[in-house]
């Protein structure tokens, strides 16, 4: 879960562009079909509407605005989906509820898909400063008068220190043991392990833990002595922000590069809808290319690439 979860985008761009080339290759393989994403989040979006709502209650998505990295993909999924991409300054609250800007005056909005950060999303409850989010759109959401999707501190899930304890999360709220294994991880605030951590910091793969896009990371392996010794003392300075993990061995997957087909590291991101009409998981997914020659940092911020990734009928 996350709190802005990104690059559906890719996952259907790169579909619509393979199948025009390869329709024939898609059908013979059963491939399964992820164009309906955007239909199948637009309903579970409504299914999670406030009670007492129409039964077609209204779904806006809430951008920061064109200067964002990710704005081609909110007005891609917006267009996708038959809604409005809308700004802070196009909406406003008033008695509690949340209503949009129109030329025929005021429509009150009763779910809104955001891909705004939580510090930013309403200046009175928040960060004073935003100017990307709605004055009182907090008090809304807390008076049960507006859905945010994903809900304010779903971006808990994104801090990797989380990681560490899911073995433990699954044993208190399942009573089971989980079937996949966690990968090994420090947790540099327990100064046993931060001690570890520092004396193998060649051989490990160290991480922010509220970190994305591939930056703030020390890859060991692939660092130079200086950029190591420069990391070592910001481990020092501020241990409790970081993790640490063994430097894994990522699928490659042939790609075509400046020099022919070659192989490069890939890794998955999974898409999964869940709301009051049940759980979905997309037959498909974000399949990341590190484009560098052996390359760990697969994120397209980093120049990472992508590809399209098949689910088959059997």
């Amino acid at each position: 879960m996350r709190r802005t979860p990104s690059g559906v985008s890719y996952m259907l761009g790169g579909r619509e562009i393979c199948f025009r080339l390869m329709a024939d290759l898609y059908s013979a393989h059963k491939v399964l079909p992820v164009d309906n994403y955007p239909d199948e989040l637009v309903s579970t979006l409504r299914s999670v509407a406030p009670r007492g709502t129409s039964d077609n209650p209204t779904v806006e998505m809430l951008t920061p605005g064109q200067f964002n990295s990710a704005y081609y993909e909110h007005s891609f999924l917006a267009d996708k989906m038959g809604v409005e991409l809308v700004e802070g300054r196009d909406l406003f609250v008033r008695d509690a509820c949340v209503y949009k800007r129109t030329t025929e005056g005021p429509k009150k909005v009763d779910v809104l898909y955001r891909r705004v950060d939580d510090d930013f999303i309403d200046p009175l409850a928040f960060r004073p400063d935003s100017m990307l989010g709605v004055p009182g759109l907090f008090g809304a959401y807390a008076a049960g008068n507006v859905t945010l999707a994903n809900a304010v501190g779903t971006g808990a899930a994104d801090d990797k220190a989380i990681y560490t304890y899911m073995p433990e999360i699954v044993k208190f709220f399942l009573s089971e043991e989980p079937i996949l294994k966690n990968v090994h991880t420090w947790r540099c605030r327990d100064p046993k392990e931060l001690s570890y951590v520092l004396d193998h910091l060649p051989e490990l793969v160290v991480k922010e833990v509220h970190g994305s896009g591939g930056y703030g990371m020390l890859v060991g392996p692939q660092s130079t002595k200086q950029e190591i010794e420069d990391f070592r003392a910001r481990l020092k300075a501020n241990p409790e922000t970081y993790i640490a993990q063994p430097t894994l061995a990522l699928s490659t997957c042939p790609s075509f590069v400046q020099s022919g087909v070659a192989p490069r590291h890939v890794d998955l991101r999974p898409f999964v809808l869940t709301g009051a009409n049940g759980m979905k998981i997309i037959p498909g997914g974000l399949t990341r290319v590190a484009m560098r020659e052996g390359s760990l940092v697969v994120n397209s911020s980093q120049g990472g690439g992508t590809k399209d990734t098949w689910v088959v009928d059997l």
